[in-house]
Order: C-alpha cells, then sequence, then structure tokens
C-alpha cells in the first residue's frame, strides 16, 4: 500500500550537479570553442567532448568547473585547429598529385623507405610504435596523452624515445644490407 497522499503528483527526479552544470555553462563553453574553430558544429562537438572529460575525471565535480571548462576548450579547439593544419599540410606533401609529379626513382626510392620505417616500427616495443603513429597521424600531445592514458607532461620525452629506437632500427637495417 502507498504510502503518499491522495492528489500528490509524483515530483520529477532531482537533476545531478552536473545536468545543473551543463545546462548553466554549455552555451559558454560552445561560444569559446566557436571563437577558434568558427564552426558551430564543430565547436558543439569540442563542448560535448569537454563535459565528458570533465565528467570522467570529475564525476563529484570541481570547485572551479566553469573556468575549468572554458580552458578545457580552448585547448581542445586549438588542438583541433592545429591538428587539422598539420593534416593538411602531410596531405599536400604526400597527396598523390605530388606523387604523379616526381619521377619513378624518387617514387622507388620513397615506397623503399616507407617499407623499412613499416618494418622498423614492427620490430620495437608497441608502446613506441603507437605512439609513434598516433602522433604522425596528426594527433595532439594532448589527444596521444589520452589515447595512451599518459600524462601529457610525459608525451615528449616518450616520443623522443621511440624516435631513438625507430631510428635504430632503420639504422640497423641499413648496416645490414650494407654488409
Amino acid at each position: 500500500m502507498s504510502t503518499k497522499p491522495l492528489g500528490t503528483r509524483p515530483r520529477a527526479p532531482a537533476t545531478s550537479g552536473f545536468e545543473d552544470l551543463f545546462e548553466a555553462e554549455y552555451a559558454s563553453v560552445v561560444r569559446v570553442a566557436a571563437r577558434v574553430l568558427m564552426q558551430p558544429s564543430a565547436a558543439e562537438d569540442v563542448a560535448q567532448e569537454v563535459f565528458l572529460e570533465f565528467h570522467q575525471r570529475y564525476p563529484h565535480g570541481h570547485p572551479s568547473a566553469p573556468g575549468w571548462l572554458r580552458l578545457a576548450a580552448a585547448h581542445r579547439a586549438l588542438n583541433q585547429l592545429r591538428g587539422e593544419r598539420r593534416r593538411f599540410q602531410r596531405e599536400l606533401r604526400t597527396g598523390p598529385e605530388r606523387e604523379s609529379r616526381e619521377n619513378p626513382e624518387t617514387l622507388a626510392l620513397a615506397t623503399e623507405t616507407r617499407r623499412e620505417v613499416r618494418a622498423a616500427l614492427g620490430r620495437i616495443k608497441r608502446r613506441h610504435g603507437a605512439l609513434l603513429l598516433l602522433r604522425y597521424s596528426g594527433l595532439s600531445y594532448g589527444e596521444v596523452a589520452t589515447a595512451l592514458s599518459i600524462p601529457v607532461t610525459q608525451v615528449g620525452a616518450r616520443l623522443r624515445r621511440a624516435e631513438a629506437a625507430l631510428r635504430k632500427e632503420v639504422d640497423r637495417d641499413h648496416i645490414a644490407s650494407s654488409s
């Protein structure tokens, strides 16, 4: 038997602190990202990613949540711009129109170099290979850190170690093939 008085309406569940924060700050987080990206849909994607990251890091809230959210939106939007710029520049350098202008010898050397690098990637530690592939696929340090679950402050040092390991393997191939 129900203990609630007759004629009372069921109460809507109270919104969580996160939902209140989302409603209060979403528009300002989108505005910050939109100032950088100049694309409303991209800014909304950034805002969603920022709120998701915030909720994962601080499930019980954070005293300076609005500032954290806006700063994270600015960083993520800037990283997205940098990534797009790097991808565009890489595509210009390695696009099919460039290869069609190059002579067969240059193409053969580039193909051989790619083969050597892939083989060397297969011989270095998996974590080094993953780090190199993520970074040179155009991801920012922050995106690499998130993907590998490491602090962003460690990405640069780990990247240098991974590059050194790859260079050592490629050099080993050159020494072995020249003997």
